[in-house]
This record gives C-alpha cells, sequence and structure tokens, in this order.
C-alpha cells in the first residue's frame, strides 16, 4: 500500500514540477526567482514578494520573520508521517499557485515551535495573518478547503 502512496505522491509532485517548467517557459516568473526577490512590481500578499515553494523553516527567528507579514500558511509536519506526505504535494501547489506563502516546521528539529504553537499531531496547518494565528487545521486537508481557508485571508 506505501507503494501506490509514494507512486501517488511522485505523480503529485511531478505535475506540480511540470506546471511550473511550463509557466517558466511562458515566460512568467516566479516571485521569487532570480532578481525578482527583491522587485516590489510582482507583489504578494500586501506588496510582499510570495514563494512559490515552500519555505523549509530552519531557526525560531527564521520562523518569526516569515510570519510577520501577510498570510503564512505554516505547516508542522514530521518526515516520518504518512499523512504529512500525503499532504505535501497539496501544500507545494498553495504556495506555487495562491498569493500566501507556505511555511514547513519539522516538528522533530523545532520541539518548541511546535510546543509554543499548541501541535499536539501532524499534520497540523496554521494559518498566521499578519504574525497573529488565525486559524488550525489537524489532519490531511482536502485542496479546495485549503484553498478556500487561504482565500478568506488573501
Amino acid at each position: 500500500m506505501s507503494d501506490a502512496s509514494d507512486d501517488a505522491t511522485d505523480e503529485e509532485l511531478e505535475r506540480i514540477r511540470e506546471r511550473k517548467r511550463e509557466r517558466l517557459e511562458a515566460g512568467e516568473s516566479s516571485t521569487l526567482s532570480g532578481d525578482s526577490a527583491t522587485d516590489e512590481s510582482e507583489p504578494g500578499v500586501g506588496g510582499v514578494a510570495t514563494p512559490d515553494d515552500p519555505v523549509h523553516i530552519e531557526t525560531e527567528s527564521e520562523f518569526e520573520e516569515t510570519v510577520a507579514e501577510g498570510v503564512v500558511l505554516v505547516d508542522f509536519y514530521a518526515d516520518w508521517c504518512g499523512p504529512c506526505k500525503m499532504l505535501e504535494p497539496i501544500v507545494e501547489d498553495i504556495a506555487e499557485t495562491t498569493d500566501a506563502t507556505v511555511a514547513k516546521v519539522d516538528v522533530d528539529a523545532h520541539q518548541g515551535l511546535a510546543r509554543e504553537y499548541g501541535v499536539q499531531g501532524v499534520p497540523t496547518l496554521v494559518l498566521f495573518v499578519d504574525g497573529e494565528p488565525a486559524e488550525r487545521r489537524v489532519g490531511v486537508q482536502d485542496e479546495g478547503a485549503l484553498r478556500e481557508l487561504v482565500g478568506q485571508h488573501v
């Protein structure tokens, strides 16, 4: 059974990569590719450029900086978590196709952050709006539901 879910995840990731390749080939620029990272002519939420890929949080200060402005969907996950792996392509697609920033926090590496935000199970998704937690979802989420959740705040 895990082989089938791994294949599905690989197919989903490949679909996302292909769509991104098509956008790049068509001349559409990524909001954070090349020199456009500081180009405010391509604003995301509130004039803040948002990355097309999830931001993997490495430190608590990076977390605080990431969630400080705009709409940020934070995916608290663990590498060993099957449902987290199922959610990964959905989270990547949300990062690519919405004006929200998506951040990923490994709960094993950042137990303090997980504790601070009351993460008791993974995956847990917390939507931050201008630095404040606004919504929380636990478990695998439907892509449409996540898009709607993000869309309510962008």
